[in-house]
């Protein structure tokens, strides 16, 4: 698959996701944040949170889980990013939470707090 097919599959599952997160109340704020450490794919408001979200698909079990590819590296550049657009927001009093979905073929797999920063 070649870079354009990736980033375009992986645009229309981060929409996906938006459009699942919606289902479930959140608020979603912007998607494909991008900041000199990186990017987040989903900000949204679930009640009083700020909810920064990674977005993994895979389509088969061939590359591992699509939760499994959340590793530690993933975790620490969200974490930067997250920081990097609450000092743009000049609102720190927000609590944040760091969300992860997992897309498996057709199955969505929503893990709330899924790490810590």
């Amino acid at each position: 698959m070649s870079g354009r097919n990736k980033r375009q599959t992986g645009k229309t599952y981060e929409q996906a996701a938006g459009y699942y997160l919606e289902q479930l109340g959140y608020e979603v704020l912007e998607y494909n944040y991008r900041c000199r450490f990186g990017e987040i794919d989903i900000i949204a408001k679930d009640g009083i949170y700020l909810v920064f979200c990674e977005v993994k698909y895979r389509s088969g079990g061939e590359k591992g889980s699509s939760l499994a590819a959340v590793d530690r590296r993933k975790q620490q550049t969200i974490f930067r990013c997250a920081a990097h657009y609450v000092a743009g927001m000049k609102r720190g009093d927000l609590p944040c939470r760091f969300d992860v979905i997992g897309i498996e073929g057709t199955s969505v797999i929503h893990i709330k707090d899924a790490f810590a920063g």
